[in-house]
């Protein structure tokens, strides 16, 4: 019987090692959100590097700023693909989430977009000139038509700095605040809109820029778009793989054939 009862359990620890082998091997997918244009093209770059690695990426495509950030934050993602630093600060203190960066992959200027006016020089006094309503890209925003010389902003708030933080505004501009998704669509309401790169080609509104950011500016290191993870899964096996997969020369390649200059590689 002691026989008997030793056997069973020897069995019975093999099973569960065997099991445990199994759903481990079985663990083979990473789910990584991105906004559609370009960051999940970018993501089908890597699927056959990723492959290579013994793991299958799948790309969960968002159209907002937010559920990609909560989707990771509750272990729904591996990983996500759409956003700056600054915009990660600020979310995760608004949110409690803890997220953070893993890779700086691609800069995408901010750039001034015709409406219903065709250039700048035309814009009349009175003028609507919409921006992106989150925090970080507003300023950003505000800060190039404050180069432009079309407005002036507190020098104390460059970074943080919303409409009401603009301290001269001889022309009467009138500022419209909307969601960064909602911008190309309301370029037939407003005389220019300022709009984040990755929806100015998803509207394939590109050849039609006025201006942008400086691609050599600290906007470009700052504001680069990352690959981000949960707090934790830093050094994470499937983490590692898509940092090694979006740091190759297929993507630097692939950026530059395809989106230069609304969109510029920064990985090294």
């Amino acid at each position: 019987m002691k026989k008997l009862i030793k056997l069973g359990l020897a069995l019975l620890t093999l099973t569960l090692v065997l099991t445990g082998c199994t759903t481990e091997k079985k663990d083979t997918v990473i789910k990584v959100g991105a906004s559609i244009t370009p960051h999940a093209e970018i993501l089908e770059v890597i699927k056959p590097l990723v492959e290579a690695k013994g793991y299958t990426l799948e790309i969960v495509e968002f159209t907002d700023y937010v559920l990609p950030n909560t989707n990771l934050n509750e272990g729904e993602l591996d990983a996500n693909y759409f956003q700056h630093v600054p915009y990660l600060t600020d979310f995760n203190a608004e949110n409690g989430t803890k997220i953070v960066s893993v890779l700086a992959v691609h800069f995408e200027p901010l750039g001034l977009y015709p409406g219903k006016t065709a250039s700048i020089d035309l814009l009349a006094d009175g003028a609507k000139i919409a921006v992106p309503n989150d925090a970080t890209n507003e300023a950003r925003a505000l800060n190039l038509l404050q180069d432009l010389g079309l407005i002036t902003i507190d020098p104390s708030k460059k970074e943080t700095a919303t409409k009401l933080d603009i301290i001269s505004n001889p022309r009467n501009f009138e500022i419209v605040e909307l969601e960064a998704a909602q911008l190309a669509r309301a370029l037939v309401d407003v005389d220019l809109a300022v709009i984040n790169g990755n929806y100015a080609l998803e509207a394939g509104i590109t050849s039609t820029v006025l201006t942008t950011e400086d691609k050599d500016s600290d906007a470009a290191l700052k504001y680069a778009n990352i690959l981000a993870v949960k707090e934790g899964n830093e050094t994470s096996e499937k983490t590692l793989v898509l940092i090694e997969a979006l740091n190759s020369a297929e993507v630097k390649q692939f950026i530059q054939d395809n989106y230069y200059p609304v969109v510029i590689s920064v990985t090294e």
